[in-house]
């Protein structure tokens, strides 16, 4: 990993879409689909593999259409999209050379790689591709090459052909997902060496930190188990599930889904709300900055190829408030520079501090504590009205409020301050951190007894 990866550095000309994007599309798609129990109910069911293999082949999913996936990512204010090329139960969305177990070579007779990379790129959005390290159908890879030496030097080149072909017959792509690399390391599977490979076939590409377990095999994983695999060293992005909690090391993307739990398509799954989602990707702005903080929010196409009108739904309402917010949100600088938690979230750009409100109470006034640059304007970003204010010291009270929330999501508001916004001590220790003295003085205000007044009997 380069020192622009690791957070040593600056992050490369190249790579700086990735930290301004903030929002992408995953997608999990494949003839699991077609069961809607998720993408690992061949697993997770211990189905007979020949049964999922005639389900698997005869899956047609005649009304697909990546243009229109494509459009909805974009009016969802999404920048790139990553999509499932082949999952752990080993069927190809390509036309792979090493295999008959394809899109192209089974039912549907197309390209779905193929089809995904050309319409997204058509709509200005980044390509990314998901690869999976292991396939269930093969014991050699659960063996390994202690237990099965030749089996396993036929898997290795198997996994290592496929990430090539994927990497030249698509044009440029900009980001690869490694997953599923339990229970191999790094070592094995000629993580190294393929990244190596990888960069002198497309010298922009960002990968992913799922690249086999090295220093610590036995740490918990971004999947909650030891399945993801992350390399301590290898990996251009860290990749967190389920949870938004940064890399340390490297840039960084929550991988969330947009129901309760399951990435494939699932019948009866319940569904989260858009606000929640919307909040998701709030958090990971004001988490992120210099570092990425993104959010690639999954979608599970249904069987036949359409996304579920309910993630339609959502991603577009998203959208729409992007449309006015999204500057609050892209290239952003991560936030957190006053204690805001009472009411929202904040981001940060150049001058600029954001106020997510994620809790409208319908007061006229607002007051923010602990901001100590001089402010210039206050503006609600959601109507564009200006607003009036007073700062007194570090304490910046904001007037003129709408008693009725102006948006069906969370209302913004921009303070435009004379240099980057900074907070006093209270500001940047918080609750739970920093010198305790600082709060034995502020109780020492009212006195040191427990009477109300303070004052000992």
């Amino acid at each position: 990993m380069s020192d622009s990866a690791s957070g040593k550095g600056s992050v490369p000309d190249h790579w700086k879409w990735f930290t301004e994007a903030r929002f992408g599309m995953f997608i999990h798609w494949g003839p699991y689909s077609a069961y809607g129990r998720g993408e690992q109910v061949l697993f997770r069911e211990h189905m007979d593999h020949e049964e999922y293999a005639r389900t698997a082949c005869a899956w047609n999913p005649e009304r697909f259409d990546a243009r229109l996936w494509a459009r909805t990512a974009k009016e969802a204010g999404m920048k790139y999209a990553c999509l499932t090329t082949r999952h752990h139960d080993g069927y190809c969305l390509w036309d792979s050379r090493y295999t008959d177990y394809t899109s192209v070579r089974q039912a549907p007779g197309r390209d779905f790689v193929k089809e995904f990379a050309d319409a997204f790129r058509a709509e200005g959005l980044r390509v990314g591709l998901y690869y999976s390290w292991l396939d269930w159908r093969i014991p050699a890879f659960f063996d390994g090459p202690d237990k099965d030496p030749e089996g396993w030097k036929t898997m290795k080149e198997y996994m290592h052909n496929q990430v090539i072909e994927l990497l030249t017959g698509y044009g440029r792509i900009d980001h690869f997902f490694f997953d599923g690399s339990w229970p191999r390391n790094a070592d094995e599977l000629g993580s190294s060496e393929l990244v190596a490979k990888m960069r002198q076939l497309q010298p922009h590409i960002l990968i992913n930190n799922r690249l086999g377990a090295n220093a610590n095999p036995n740490k918990i994983s971004a999947d909650g188990g030891m399945g993801a695999g992350e390399s301590d060293e290898l990996g251009d992005f860290g990749t967190p599930e389920h949870v938004i909690v940064p890399d340390p090391n490297r840039l960084w993307e929550s991988n969330q889904v947009t129901t309760w739990r399951l990435w494939g398509y699932s019948v009866g799954e319940r569904w989260r709300p858009a606000d929640y989602l919307l909040d998701m990707l709030c958090e990971c702005a004001e988490k992120g900055g210099n570092k990425g903080g993104n959010l690639l929010l999954n979608v599970g196409p249904q069987p036949d190829g359409q996304l579920p009108p309910e993630y339609v739904e959502r991603a577009l309402a998203i959208g729409k408030w992007l449309d006015v917010h999204g500057e609050a949100i892209y290239g952003s600088d991560g936030g957190n520079v006053t204690e805001f938690v009472t009411r929202g979230r904040q981001t940060t750009k150049g001058n600029n501090l954001y106020l997510i409100v994620r809790f409208w109470d319908g007061r006229p006034e607002m007051r923010l504590p602990d901001l100590v640059t001089p402010v210039k304007r206050v503006t609600l970003l959601t109507t564009g009205q200006e607003l009036d204010f007073v700062q007194r010291g570090e304490e910046l009270v904001i007037k003129g409020l709408p008693l009725e929330r102006p948006t069906k999501l969370f209302p913004v508001i921009r303070i435009e301050c004379e240099h980057k916004p900074t907070a006093n001590q209270w500001g940047r220790e918080r609750l739970w951190g920093g010198d305790p003295g600082r709060v034995a003085d502020w109780a020492r205000t009212r006195g040191t007894s427990p009477y109300r007044d303070g004052m000992s009997r």
